[in-house]
């Protein structure tokens, strides 16, 4: 058995009944030996680019992993040691937050509204978000002028470094309404265009932002504008990687623009408009926390008006309502991973479904 063993990396000499080792295996020999050895020295040789990936490792720790821990407040009950609410100890309950918000009547009815509101949301963002970087990137490729797409490319891709304030104030200015005459605001830009063709009374002094029927359409629009551009960064590099020799031979076929870019250019790129795909499936329900509060109505608190709450109400917007009160703090933490197992089985459900229909895949 040892001589198996041994000729799988010897070599056995029959005259003179011994094994020696050749020189490739002797080679792989030493680096294994002296592998540690080599990863310091080659660590200590590029210190400065290790040292680049502390803060990255840091902010992962601190925002990624260290969270995790509160992740255990849906499986425990906080019970309180006195008058001041200060927590004594933490009781193991198991699923019981997670029965609830299937079960209970005072949880389920709030956390579906929200989830289908999250997920229409989300549906509507990639029915009409993923396509626009793509066809944007096949745009850019078209403009001949370096200047110009110079030029292009920083005006789309500008709104994505502005601040998500920045951009809500930007939806309020132009979508606002008058505040129903209580308050001395001005009506929106967009809000007088509708108003000048004779929409309602009830439109006009709540603002396009706030009414139910608009609301989806117009954060969807405002997404569209603020990621875009920044997000066709990386399907204008895969079409700009597509080989010259490609759209000669198309030409010498008889083919014209339209032609190239459905025969040559989206085939080239088809593996990663796949990935790219199967990662926003991923985010699918991580749907812009910040963005959606300080787009909020003030919900139905005024009878007869007409409020984006019973639509723009979303997972996170109900996790965060709930974490801010005690008796439902762990209820938040449940509806939020749920939430976010919900995402992580779609990822894994597109990821088989690309690989099997067109051996590309995630992982």
């Amino acid at each position: 058995m040892f001589k198996l063993k041994c000729d799988d990396f010897l070599i056995y000499d029959e005259a003179t009944g011994t094994y020696s080792m050749s020189d490739e295996q002797k080679v792989r020999d030493e680096t294994e030996r002296n592998r540690w050895k080599n990863t310091g020295w080659t660590i200590l040789k590029d210190w400065r680019l290790y040292i680049m990936l502390v803060p990255m490792l840091l902010v992962y720790f601190l925002w990624k992993y260290m969270p995790m821990y509160e992740l255990m407040g849906c499986f425990k009950n906080p019970t309180t040691a006195n008058e001041h609410g200060t927590v004594a100890s933490m009781s193991w309950t198991g699923l019981r937050y997670f029965e609830q918000l299937f079960s209970d009547p005072t949880y389920s009815w709030q956390f579906w509204r929200a989830f289908r509101n999250t997920f229409t949301t989300a549906f509507y963002g990639l029915l009409f978000g993923f396509p626009m970087p793509i066809i944007l990137a096949l745009f850019f490729n078209e403009v001949k002028s370096n200047v110009v797409r110079s030029v292009m490319q920083v005006c789309v891709y500008l709104p994505k470094f502005l601040s998500t304030v920045i951009v809500t104030s930007l939806v309020l200015i132009l979508f606002r309404g008058n505040g129903g005459g209580e308050t001395e605001q001005s009506v929106g830009i967009v809000s007088k265009v509708f108003q000048a063709f004779g929409a309602s009374e009830n439109l006009v002094n709540n603002g396009l932002v706030y009414t139910t029927k608009y609301y989806r359409a117009i954060y969807i629009i405002t997404d569209l504008w603020e990621h875009a551009g920044y997000d066709s960064i990386v399907f204008f590099a895969a079409v700009i990687a597509v080989s010259p020799t490609s759209y000669e031979a198309a030409q010498i076929d008889g083919a014209g623009k339209m032609a190239q870019m459905r025969y040559v250019v989206i085939p080239s790129i088809l593996s990663t408009v796949v990935i790219m795909l199967i990662m926003k499936i991923g985010s699918l329900l991580s749907v812009g926390y910040e963005k959606i509060y300080l787009l909020l109505g003030e919900g139905p608190a005024i009878a007869g008006k007409d409020d984006n709450y019973e639509v723009a109400h979303t997972v996170s917007t109900l996790a965060n309502e709930w974490s801010g009160q005690q008796d439902r703090k762990a209820m938040g933490t449940a509806a939020e991973m749920l939430n976010n197992l919900i995402g992580m089985i779609l990822v894994i459900g597109a990821n088989k479904i690309a690989r099997t229909a067109s051996d590309v895949s995630l992982y």
